[in-house]
Parts: structure tokens; C-alpha cells; sequence
């Protein structure tokens, strides 16, 4: 999947978009691509530009696939990179690490407190003094924003 991505990231950075995920199913056969920009708020119409380019771009680089998605990550965003935890700052996520801290716990829910480091700083829910943990950004297994309604 590293290599989808590789090919599909330049092309749609370079139409000003960030790459948020890219997931393949049926053995790679239907590609879901999820897409943000400075700001927010991604629309049907930016979604249909990055499908048309992506059509075109992925033949000519060898990526093989019959179906095509693309879409916002959604209100529960996944977060996957160090710039993701610093943009998100302030807002509420679910953190679950591969391997467990010393307590045997896993899922982390909490604030957002950003990135430095290779760590991710997330004060805990719950937590009567504020209390924050540094996670390592390499042994996050998934991270996904929480929406406030």
C-alpha cells in the first residue's frame, strides 16, 4: 500500500490537497482515497477533480484497479502523521498503540496537545490534575479525532 501511495500523494498534493489515507480492497482491485485541504472542508466538486487526475495518473504509474473513491476523511478524521497531532491540537482523539505502557493500557482518549519530538502529547480524559502522556508516534497503531456534536 506504501507504494500506492507514493504515486498517488504528488498528484494530489500538487492540485493543493493533502493525502490523508489511501485503502485498497477486493485484493486491491477498489482504491478509497481520502482527501483534506488547508482549512477544511472538502466538497463533492474537490472530490471529483482528484478523482478525474487520479484516473489518469495511476495507469501511467502501474497501479492497477477497477474502482476508484475519493473522499473526506470525515468528521472522525484518522490521524497518521506528526503535522496531523499538531494541527488537531486542542481537539479531542483516540489514540491506540501497538504495544501497551506499563499499566497494560492500550487506548488513550483525550486532548491533543500536539507533537514534538517523534511524540505525541495527549492529555487524558478523566484526569482530575490535566494529566498528559508522550506517545510514540512509531508505535500509534491508529488515531482517529473524536467529533464534539
Amino acid at each position: 500500500m506504501a507504494s500506492v501511495e507514493a504515486k498517488v500523494e504528488p498528484a494530489v498534493t500538487g492540485m493543493g490537497y493533502e493525502l490523508v489515507d489511501v485503502q485498497a480492497s477486493n485484493g486491491g482491485r477498489m482504491l478509497r482515497v481520502f482527501i483534506d485541504k488547508p482549512g477544511g472542508g472538502i466538497t463533492v466538486d474537490d472530490c471529483a477533480a482528484v478523482s478525474r487526475q487520479l484516473t489518469r495518473v495511476l495507469p501511467v504509474e502501474g497501479v492497477d484497479f477497477e474502482r476508484l473513491e475519493v473522499s473526506s476523511p470525515g468528521l472522525d478524521r484518522p490521524l497518521r502523521k506528526a503535522g496531523d497531532f499538531s494541527r488537531f491540537a486542542g481537539q479531542k482523539a483516540e489514540v491506540r498503540m501497538r504495544t501497551p505502557d506499563a499499566t497494560g493500557r492500550r487506548k488513550f482518549v483525550g486532548v491533543l496537545r500536539g507533537s514534538e519530538d517523534g511524540r505525541v502529547q495527549v492529555e487524558l480524559d478523566g484526569s482530575p490534575d490535566g494529566q498528559q502522556v508522550a506517545l510514540a508516534l512509531d508505535d500509534i497503531e491508529r488515531a482517529r479525532l473524536i467529533p464534539e456534536l
